[in-house]
């Protein structure tokens, strides 16, 4: 096989071929959007009901650019997956500013050195979202 090592030529077609293609993704310096045209960008980010410069800003940044909301969410004894089950656009809107968020750093440090909750009021921007969150009684703490 064209381009295929002998590991890859040993497995199924298909599998080489997958196998190939995700080799050649993680290699190529190309974001993930740019094989998709305009109209399809503007499809997806109406789908998700974002716009498509947002989409792509968070694109940019990785699948991992949220995981500080799951570290918050932790810390006000909120369950994602009951927040998912229950308030699945709240999430994604929590999770969209989160990615989007200019304070990254500071929020990871403040986790970092175990800072108190009262401390990411002054720059979170999901701290209205979470705090009325955490106010309403989830099944995951037992309030119900």
């Amino acid at each position: 096989m064209f381009g295929l090592s002998r590991e890859m030529q040993s497995r199924s077609p298909i599998t080489a071929i997958l196998a190939w293609c995700r080799n050649w993704a993680k290699r190529s310096s190309e974001p993930e959007m740019q094989c998709c045209g305009e109209f399809e960008i503007e499809r997806m980010a109406r789908d998700i009901r974002m716009s498509a410069s947002e989409l792509r800003a968070i694109m940019k940044l990785g699948p991992g650019a949220a995981d500080l909301l799951q570290q918050r969410m932790a810390a006000l004894d909120l369950d994602p997956k009951e927040v998912t089950r229950l308030e699945p656009e709240t999430l994604r809107d929590l999770q969209r500013v989160c990615t989007l968020c200019k304070s990254h750093r500071r929020c990871a440090r403040d986790f970092a050195r175990k800072a108190k909750i009262e401390t990411w009021n002054d720059y979170c921007p999901n701290t209205g979202t979470l705090t009325a969150l955490s106010e309403l009684p989830w099944a995951a703490r037992r309030e119900w």
